[in-house]
């Protein structure tokens, strides 16, 4: 039985505190100062500990919608965001917009004024209206990249008017993983054409012409241009997004909302924060609307924020809804009653009820496959300690093999065999969970909790060197390829990324004193082998020009691995008298022996000859 939890939760409770609060109503008034005075440019206004930074709507934007990759204008601006999604491809914004956030983060005033705002305030509250909402939500987004280590102290919010979609899916993404979601409120006026203008494919270039006059406030279109750019756009998200659209999953979402959306009618408000509500709630809307109300509606902001505040400040009653019904119901009925579709029109009221249903479904599955997942980790939790007995009994064993070396030269015993489907089961749990992030079917922070970044660590660490010593041992090198390059398995790649993403603390910094249970570096045996190989290569290449690549590739892993046992960063196994590790160096020592060389003459070359 689903829950009796409205997803209308948390976006109401972000549209009651705006509507609650002066941020509406003094970011807007900041947003029409902007447009009236500062072209191209921002207006700052400081209330108490608030600061306010509008940007104007009236700019100059290359004509058409190209998205391009964030990463290109450089790390430096954007710090630690993620540039790709896990399972999505990379992160995209709108190239015209970047380029005028561009143009503004580099002007010495902005960074001046930033920098004053943020040793002065204790709030920044960044605005626009139409293309300076743009701005404001990647000037907003450069701010949290870095406010974290700049100044942790400082809030951050974004509040747009009428606002073009600005990027992909991965960088809607990227912004939920990083919990950033809250940060941004779109406002979007019921019939405003702006915010779905990016949905639409390129038009010929008279309906493109008009595009982007419209886009820059040039709003002195006639009646008949108005009727074309309205029946185009309508016609292409009906296309894309209508009953009849198709699955074509990267052209669908090649632009998506992030954030939350504030829709605005004469009724009231409707607030949320799920992709899917909001283009099917956008598309119905507009089709509701006419040429005239589609563009008229980019200039009322003013009177919608008048009347959201109104709304709010005088508390409506729901007639339509008996006190019977869930909060679930109430929540979609109050929704629709604000989004002023009628009930009248059957299919498309029916359309709105079934896609808000489907949002909160959508939000309910996600919480709900992340606590299932919670169950999952325990229950795997003694197969892995049965691999941490028996690394144990390895590495007291009188063989002196190792861990590794045990696994890789196991007999058909019991013991052996239940090892390796533990090996196995713990595999497929982490396959499962991996696919079920990729599919959006867990929390968007997911990777970022740290229950599943030490444990999916740990994992890596324990079981990763019997999956080499599988490999080895089947011989797969020799038809693949050597492990790291051509045999590891995807999800070792992508818990390195979640341990490399994860906040360090100090502790981590600390110099060890003892060696580690496990080594620190999953791929370390497989290096060895590799190395190894290298070893019985040279010996067999009489061409000593041919020597030079791999012995430099030999003694970088050893370097390798002397400083990690010089910081005690390996564990006992590596040590162990009968491991590969061992059997390395003395190949090693032998091989030099063999070329006359001194370790501490290692590496010269000259003529194409060792010296």
């Amino acid at each position: 039985m689903a829950p009796e939890t409205s997803q209308f939760e948390s976006s109401e409770m972000l549209a009651t505190f705006l509507a609650s609060t002066p941020l509406l109503e003094d970011s807007w008034r900041l947003c029409s100062h902007a447009n009236a005075v500062a072209p191209r440019s921002f207006a700052v206004s400081v209330v108490g500990q608030v600061a306010y930074v509008a940007f104007s709507a009236v700019q100059v934007v290359e004509s058409g919608r190209n998205l391009v990759e964030l990463q290109r204008c450089g790390r430096e601006i954007w710090g630690s965001f993620p540039c790709h999604v896990e399972g999505e491809n990379a992160v995209m914004v709108d190239g015209g917009l970047l380029q005028l956030f561009l143009s503004i983060y580099r002007s010495q005033d902005f960074q001046q004024k930033i920098f004053e705002i943020l040793n002065t305030s204790k709030s920044v509250v960044l605005a626009g209206h139409s293309l300076g909402g743009g701005v404001a939500s990647l000037s907003a987004l450069w701010l949290l990249s870095h406010i974290q280590t700049t100044s942790p102290s400082t809030s951050v919010f974004c509040i747009t008017y009428g606002s073009p979609m600005l990027g992909n899916e991965p960088f809607s993404q990227a912004i939920l993983q990083e919990r950033w979601g809250g940060n941004f409120c779109h406002i979007v006026a019921q019939h405003d054409i702006v915010p779905r203008l990016p949905f639409a494919p390129s038009f010929p270039s008279d309906v493109e012409r008009l595009r982007a006059l419209f886009m820059q406030l040039a709003l002195q279109l006639s009646d008949e241009n108005k009727a074309e750019l309205f029946d185009k756009v309508l016609a292409c998200i009906e296309a894309r997004f209508g009953p009849a659209a198709g699955d074509d999953h990267q052209e669908r979402r090649r632009y998506w909302p992030f954030g939350s959306y504030m829709i605005c009618t004469d009724k009231g408000a409707v607030c949320l924060d799920n992709g899917t509500a909001i283009i099917k709630l956008l598309y119905l809307m507009l089709a509701e609307g006419s040429a005239n109300s589609c563009t008229d509606d980019h200039l009322k902001y003013e009177d919608y924020v008048t009347k959201v505040c109104l709304h709010y400040l005088v508390k409506r009653r729901l007639l339509e809804v008996s006190f019977s019904e869930s909060s679930s119901e109430s929540g979609i009925a109050l929704a629709l009653q604000s989004s002023n579709i009628s009930s009248h029109q059957e299919s498309v009221y029916g359309t709105a009820v079934n896609c808000l249903a489907t949002a909160r479904q959508l939000g309910w599955r996600r919480n709900l496959n992340t606590a299932k997942m919670a169950v999952s980790l325990s229950k795997i939790n003694p197969f892995r300690a049965e691999l941490e007995w028996y690394k144990t009994y390895c590495d007291r064993s009188e063989d002196l093999l190792g861990y590794y070396d045990s696994f890789k030269r196991r007999g058909a015993s019991k013991r052996d065999f239940k090892v390796n489907m533990n090996r196995l089961r713990l595999g497929c749990f982490w396959d499962d969970l991996i696919d079920k992030l990729e599919k959006n079917q867990l929390a968007h922070d997911f990777h970022k909790l740290s229950k599943y970044v030490n444990a999916s660590q740990f994992y890596k660490l324990l079981v990763e060197p019997l999956e080499i010593a599988e490999y080895y041992r089947t011989g797969m090198h020799r038809e693949k390829g050597h492990y790291v390059e051509h045999g590891r398995e995807k999800r070792f790649k992508i818990f390195d990324r979640w341990w490399g993403n994860r906040k360090v603390g100090d502790e981590e910094s600390k110099p060890r004193s003892m060696y580690a249970s496990l080594t620190q570096d999953s791929c370390f045996w497989a290096k060895v082998e590799e190395a190894r190989d290298l070893i019985f290569n040279v010996t067999r290449e009489p061409d000593p020009r041919r020597h030079l690549l791999p012995l430099d590739k030999i003694q970088k892993f050893e370097q390798h691995a002397n400083g990690m046992i010089e910081r005690k960063e390996v564990a006992v196994d590596v040590l162990a008298k009968n491991s590969s590790y061992n059997l390395f160096r003395e190949e090693w020592s032998c091989l030099k022996s063999q070329l006359q060389l001194l370790p501490s003459q290692f590496p010269g070359f000259q003529d194409g000859m060792v010296q």
